[in-house]
């Protein structure tokens, strides 16, 4: 006998959410307390479980959908999972040689299991999942987890054919676009802090020291601490994609090119004159800019 799922009950702030993914389609066998759905609010991703092992008999409420607190978004029967590993296990035995492809197609099985937001947000940022720790249920990645993530110097850049200036248009998710909301009203009515981070610049300064003069001599600029800071921007922006982004109107805009801008005082008063495709430029480049 089919038996009703419904949306979890929210808080009192929260008036609806929308169905963000559906991670089982009907008649895929799924097991007891077995995420099958994430629902997002203003606040919060929640996750539906499945209430025992069994199968999706109809999907009510499709992505995108708004649904309210407890409402029915869907048909459960339960019922036996059907369990294929014991065949598959004499097979894996008797062939110890193919356990490399294997793994490879357990691998692959793992990434297609993420949410389609979350295997989005790992592609545009470059992020393998394996690296990622997820903090949902049963280890779940979550689209928080990868934004929080902090990538190692193997993360690679958005990849970007040599002249083109190429940007990837992403809809924001309701939880981001509320989130965007609020920062942005918190930029105007409360007042901001200026916090500063200390870093070493003895290197640099005897880096530039030694070579300035030969600098000057061969490139006919000087060689200041300006395109240092831009260079180092720029790898910034490359690591963290995210950084390099813009919002129109309910879209993430990820830019594959990078912009710098940098603040000059002038007769006129202070200008900022952009330097375009900072990452093909060198040293003297930035400075003659």
């Amino acid at each position: 006998m089919a038996t009703e799922i419904k949306a979890p009950v929210f808080p009192e702030s929260v008036a609806d959410g929308t169905i963000a993914t559906w991670h089982k389609k009907v008649g895929e066998p799924v097991s007891r307390d077995e995420v099958i759905c994430d629902i997002e609010t203003d606040k919060v991703v929640l996750e539906v479980v499945a209430p025992a092992d069994g199968s999706l008999v109809a999907i009510i409420k499709g992505e995108g959908d708004t649904v309210l607190s407890d409402e029915v978004i869907a048909q459960f029967e339960a019922g036996a999972v059907a369990a294929a590993a014991p065949e598959a296990a004499a097979p894996a035995e008797a062939a110890p040689a193919a356990s490399a492809p294997a793994a490879a197609a357990s691998t692959q099985a793992v990434d297609q299991n993420q949410a389609p937001a979350v295997r989005k947000a790992l592609s545009e940022t470059g992020i393998n999942a394996a690296d990622v720790q997820g903090t949902g249920r049963g280890g779940r990645i979550t689209k928080e987890d990868v934004a929080n993530h902090k990538p190692g110097t193997s993360v690679q850049p958005l990849s970007v054919a040599v002249g083109e200036r190429i940007e990837k248009r992403v809809p924001m998710t309701r939880l981001r676009k509320r989130v965007a909301e609020r920062l942005l009203a918190a930029t105007q009515q409360t007042a901001m802090l200026t916090t500063f981070n200390e870093v070493n610049m003895k290197p640099i300064m005897e880096m530039r020291k030694q070579y300035k003069d030969a600098f000057e001599k061969r490139h006919g600029a000087r060689l200041g601490f300006m395109s240092f800071f831009v260079k180092a921007a720029t790898e910034a922006l490359k690591r963290y994609p995210a950084v390099n982004a813009s919002i129109d109107g309910d879209d993430i805009v990820y830019h594959g090119f990078y912009d710098i801008g940098v603040a000059v005082s002038s007769d006129r008063g202070l200008v900022v004159p952009i330097l375009r495709d900072t990452d093909r430029m060198n040293y003297a480049e930035v400075e003659g800019g």
